[in-house]
């Protein structure tokens, strides 16, 4: 195998491995463990192509356990990038065959009471039937659960309604069900061991398990409350301490130093997915969760691959998120464009790094360099284009010229048609972009701080530096807030006559954010610029702003969604001022599910984006308990 220039293609885990010669017996299917070993790296290494090419050349038939379902999980990744229905049910039949492939070798029952009781089980092995398996039996049962579970995920994604969503969340069940006898398994064995660990059973197995147990119990524990109680009815409950606990096995990362416990020779074939589970995890989650997120154990992490994968795209990006978190958006944009630079194979990985470059342009207030990064999205992505033609509409308003607004009106026609659907349900984002175009149409094409607001939601203001936050920010939001004042004894005086009092909310509101973050940076803020000698006072207004949003909550027409994060975002504020018990009594009151904008007859449905809301508003009474800060 070579590389585009011809060369010799060389890996940071060495050579490649001779391919694979001969007839296929499933009794040998783990000596190709080296060989996907070596195709993981090519992966890692962002020689995607390649690593399609080495998996094709050895295995063309598709019926090799560990080929076949390495080739499917490219697909699967492929499928989720473009997003295209094409893409998703080609990953879909690849599923489907490496499934096929696990069956053929997985063990038997021997008796049709056997086969019954495992299908009313939902398929899971007893301790005992998993002891009596060979080897190569009890990796295709991981290898089944596995290519289950992305199957499932791939039918989600696709799928457009809700019974087709209720047929793969079975699949899950089945998935996790054997996830649950095979962990149950190694610890039976480890507990008949002489020192509680049994070394007859290899780490490419044991790192699997561990995945498949730590994955899908973090993923119950992400659940919404109101989910999880009828999850639990089924038996499944999400111990998040436990699943980051368990992907962290494979890897040694349960040590304080800057080294995992585990080397590269000693590890199992999945190491590294474990290692980017809990990147994710650590890294994007923490948008909406505070519960169990550990930055400094992710930088260790993320540093360590880096070494290992220097040209590791998903790493790279990992870079990025954790430079975002420490508020570092122009180090962040760095790493992003490094990560486009080391690949152009896929090229649905470069939107990724242009969705991100736009949000810390808009943590720099840096619009015009946002814009394109949203136009680049809009033209080519698949992802959303209801919320990269929002994205780029909001930035012409922004900026402001009459042409710039003219073409802005033109795409907030658009974003309502733009909308799609995950599992018959709306995506919360695009549901949010398309209420907000259609106020702009009500409204004689107006939007007050839409940029702002846009930026927001996703964080950017909490990654933005302080000086950006003083210097750029806030005057915007304090110019519009002097034209609402100036129309608060005839609000009917204020453009003519639309909308005073949902603007005088979002400018009460985004000035009380953005003092917030001047007076109390974000926790994982790596602060390099001094703090205002008023922070007591900047503290105060932005408790004053929000306290206002509540007040006039009453009198809102449309965007009922802030009266609920004013509350989230004041119990934050006095968290940080030290009143524990009145922020938490402002948390409560988000997730009592209760009305809080008292006139509710004007709001139908849930509010907007109700349930990230919910979900950040669970994580921040979790820290306020825990006494961290939120």
């Amino acid at each position: 195998m070579s590389s585009p220039n011809g060369t010799p293609l060389m890996v940071s885990q060495g050579p490649p491995p001779p391919k694979v010669t001969g007839a296929y017996k499933i009794s040998d299917a783990l000596v190709d463990l080296p060989g996907v070993r070596y195709a993981v790296s090519l992966f890692l290494e962002s020689h995607m192509v390649e690593c399609e090419e080495w998996c094709d050349e050895n295995d063309p038939k598709k019926e090799r356990l560990y080929y076949a379902s390495g080739y499917g999980l490219i697909q699967t990744v492929k499928a989720l990038m473009s997003y295209e229905d094409e893409d998703i049910l080609a990953a879909i039949g690849h599923a489907k065959n490496s499934i096929a492939v696990a069956v053929a070798h997985r063990k038997k029952h021997s008796s049709i009471v056997g086969r019954v009781a495992g299908f009313v089980m939902g398929s899971a092995p007893s301790v005992s039937f998993i002891k009596s398996m060979t080897p190569v039996e009890r990796h295709a049962e991981l290898v089944f659960a596995e290519m289950t579970w992305e199957k499932a995920i791939l039918g989600v994604v696709y799928s457009g309604d809700w019974f087709q969503f209720v047929k793969e969340a079975l699949a899950m069940r089945t998935s996790i069900s054997i996830y649950r006898a095979l962990g149950k398994y190694l610890e039976a064995v480890d507990a008949e061991a002489p020192n509680g660990h049994d070394t007859s059973i290899d780490n490419d197995f044991r790192s699997g398990v561990l995945l498949g147990i730590g994955m899908t119990s973090l993923v119950l524990s992400l659940l919404p409350t109101r989910v999880i109680s009828i999850v639990e009815l089924f038996g499944y409950k999400g111990n998040r301490k436990e699943a980051l606990e368990m992907l962290g096995k494979p890897g040694g990362w349960d040590t304080d130093g800057d080294e995992p416990l585990i080397g590269v020779n000693e590890e199992g074939v999945r190491r590294p997915i474990c290692d980017m589970a809990l990147l994710m995890f650590h890294l994007v989650m923490s948008s909406f969760t505070f519960n169990g997120i550990d930055i400094d154990k992710a930088a260790k992490i993320l540093q360590w691959n880096l070494k290992r994968y220097p040209t590791g795209v998903f790493f790279l990006f990992g870079e990025g998120r954790l430079r975002l978190q420490r508020s570092q958006p122009a180090l962040a944009i760095e790493s992003y464009q490094k990560a486009m630079d080391t690949q152009d194979q896929y090229k649905n990985l470069h939107y990724i790094s242009y969705w991100e470059i736009a949000m810390a342009n808009m943590s720099l207030w840096d619009i015009t360099d946002s814009l394109r990064c949203w136009r680049k999205l809009k033209e080519e992505a698949t992802w959303s284009k209801a919320c990269y033609t929002y994205g780029v509409a909001v930035c012409l308003l922004e900026l402001g010229s009459e042409e710039q607004k003219a073409e802005a009106v033109t795409l907030f026609e658009k974003v309502p048609t733009l909308m799609q659907k995950i599992a018959g349900k709306s995506i919360p984002i695009e549901k949010f972009v398309a209420r907000k175009a259609r106020k702009f149409q009500k409204q004689n094409h107006r939007l007050t701080l839409p940029g702002l607001e846009f930026a927001y939601l996703f964080l950017c203001i909490g990654h933005a530096p302080r000086s950006v936050v003083r210097d750029k920010m806030l005057p915007l939001v304090e110019s519009r807030l002097e034209k609402l004042k100036a129309c608060e004894e005839k609000p009917e005086t204020y453009e003519d006559g639309q909308g005073y009092w949902d603007d005088m909310c979002l400018a009460n509101f985004l000035q009380g954010v953005c003092c917030r973050y001047l007076a109390f940076p974000d926790a994982d803020a790596v602060v390099t610029e001094e703090a205002p000698p008023n922070i007591e006072e900047i503290a105060q207004r932005s408790e004053d702003s929000l306290r206002a949003v509540i007040a006039n909550g009453p009198k809102i027409e449309l965007d009922h969604h802030l009266v609920y994060h004013a509350h989230y975002e004041l119990g934050r504020l006095l968290a940080n001022r030290g009143d524990a018990k009145e922020a938490k009594k402002h948390l409560d009151l988000v997730l009592s599910g209760k009305p809080l904008e008292v006139n509710t007859a004007t709001r139908k449905g849930k509010y907007s984006m109700e349930n990230t809301l919910i979900m950040r508003t669970s994580a921040a009474a979790d820290a306020l308990e825990q006494n961290r800060r939120v």
